[in-house]
């Protein structure tokens, strides 16, 4: 038992030195000589994740919990695998057999663990008893107040997540996402508001950057709905910059990248098999971020006839990795060139098992806006889908990004003139999809949404095959409902048209965006 240990040990020190062939082979030896070891499995199971050899890894794993008696930690371990191989049921399964157990013992931190799984499987509302729990065992400690909030924002318990925000700025002042969060979670009154306590917040120091950041983005939020636009816009600006500061981010590559995608789809690459009329298929929303995407999810989700995934990262993610096998093989090409060599019947099929688990439902809606990226490859892997398109005034919706602090999504948003040149690169694109595939793509405009909710309501669930729900256009989201995106407030509250034309408070100040996007054949008026 010892001298396994000893070369386990040895072997994680290959794996540190990026020898993975050498630890293979000692995974392969040390499992013939001790094929019950829990640590001998466990690195067997490391060593086919480190190969990239995530499916291979999951039998080591299994093993190792069986002989460990249902460990927790390699429970967990397995839970975040499944995750990683888009398994959801099971990992979220596995997460609840966690729970149960750790809270049979009083493990908080087991707890904890199991509520992240959970809730990164688009089950937010299963992980907050589990957060509660862990909660209680382990005190106020101002991780766990973050996530059981973040929990409690996308299943709409406002109250609670302020709360629970309240009790982690208390013990982590500085901690500026929280802020973030915080003042986004509600509009703020003159009676009821975070102003005075965020200026003397940032006046003091925040340390990081990045929550720096966040701190001015949270007082341009409260300011805004204040009315003090002026105050507002300056203090987002300030963030705005702080951020940009803190990436690195190239541009001209993304938009290089979005006229690869436009040259190699033409009308003739993006030829899709026939579609099967019995066979409905996943919804997809998409366009910019902040043009009422959630909005029209809502609508498809309010007749309980579809439900959501809400935003996977998995089409963007398994083209990558389909394309990148196929560039192995053929590395003269680029990478939009070699996705069109994808078995886009097999990416279809492998996208729809793990999205729809997401979803808990077969039919499903992803709302994940960047995907307008990949209507080409939609339409071949996945001839039944339905794609919906949110169109906004450029300046509204330029301007509604511009405000919104993404984190870890959208870098181009932090630069005026930046966020119009991928703007004007979206615009190319989703006019290319028009052109290349015609009438496979149903454009919305937020503008008539909130004009006329009955009437967009209507054409929407028609294009999606779906009846018609007298309440889909109406009143605020079902109180069940989960909306796991940065819009989970809003679209709580009645359609309503408050931010049409909002950027034109601040036209002299949005000049550089405004001129760029001229410079694109796109005036604002």
């Amino acid at each position: 038992m010892e001298h396994t240990r000893t070369r386990v040990g040895q072997g994680y020190e290959l794996l540190r030195q990026g020898r993975i062939d050498d630890a293979a082979r000692l995974a392969a030896g040390l499992q013939l000589a001790s094929p019950d070891d829990v640590h001998a499995l466990v690195f067997a199971g490391e060593v086919a994740v480190a190969r990239g050899a995530f499916e291979d890894a999951v039998e080591p794993m299994l093993r190792a919990i069986a002989a460990s008696g249902g460990d927790d930690a390699l429970r967990i371990k397995l839970a975040g695998l499944y995750l990683h191989l888009r398994r959801r049921h099971d990992a979220r399964a596995l997460a609840l057999e966690v729970a149960a157990s750790a809270q049979l013992r009083g493990d908080g931190r087991s707890l904890w663990q199991a509520a992240s799984i959970i809730t990164n499987c688009n089950r937010p509302d299963d992980a907050i008893a589990p957060y509660r729990q862990a909660l209680a065992l382990l005190g106020a400690q101002p991780g766990l107040l973050y996530d059981l909030a973040v929990a409690q924002f996308f299943t709409g318990d406002f109250d609670e997540a302020e709360t629970h925000l309240d009790r982690m700025l208390a013990l982590a002042p500085q901690a500026g996402h929280a802020l973030y969060l915080r003042s986004t979670l509600r509009r703020q009154t003159v009676e009821r508001n975070h102003v005075d306590a965020l200026r003397g917040r940032i006046a003091a120091g925040l340390g990081r950057p990045e929550w720096t950041a966040a701190a001015w983005y949270a007082l341009a939020k409260e300011l805004e709905d204040l009315g003090q636009h002026a105050d507002a816009f300056n203090a987002l600006d300030t963030g705005a910059r702080l951020q940009r500061q803190a990436l690195q981010y190239d541009i001209q590559a993304e938009c290089d990248a979005q006229a690869a995608i436009r040259a190699a789809y033409s009308a003739e690459t993006t030829q899709a098999p026939a579609a099967d009329p019995d066979q409905p298929g996943p919804i997809f929303i998409v366009g910019m971020p902040r043009t009422g995407t959630t909005l029209v999810e809502r609508i498809l989700v309010q007749g309980g006839q579809v439900k959501s995934a809400g935003e996977p990262l998995d089409l963007g993610q398994l083209i990558a990795t389909h394309t990148r096998a196929v560039q192995v093989r053929h590395p003269e090409l680029s990478a939009a060139e070699a996705s069109l060599r994808i078995d886009f019947g097999a990416l279809g099929r492998e996208y729809t098992r793990g999205v729809a688990e997401a979803a808990d439902a077969p039919r499903f809606i992803d709302k994940l806006p960047v995907n307008y990226m990949y209507c080409g490859s939609i339409g071949r892997a996945l001839p039944n889908a339905r794609i919906i398109h949110l169109e906004r005034d450029p300046l509204d919706s330029c301007y509604a990004v511009y405000k919104t602090l993404f984190f870890n999504a959208y870098h181009c948003s932090y630069d005026l003139d930046e966020l119009a040149r991928y703007y004007l690169a979206y615009r190319q694109t989703m006019a290319h999809w028009h052109a290349v595939m015609p009438g496979a793509i149903l454009d919305v405009r937020y503008e008539d949404v909130v004009a006329d909710p009955d009437g967009q309501a209507r054409r929407v669930l028609e294009w999606c095959g779906l009846p018609w729900d007298p309440d889909a256009a109406y009143g605020s989201a079902p109180a069940a409902a989960t909306f796991t995106t940065a819009s989970a407030a809003q679209v709580r509250e009645p359609v309503h048209a408050r931010s049409v034309g909002s950027s034109r408070r601040h036209l002299h100040r949005l000049a550089p965006l405004v001129e760029r996007l001229a410079s694109g054949g796109i005036r604002v008026d």
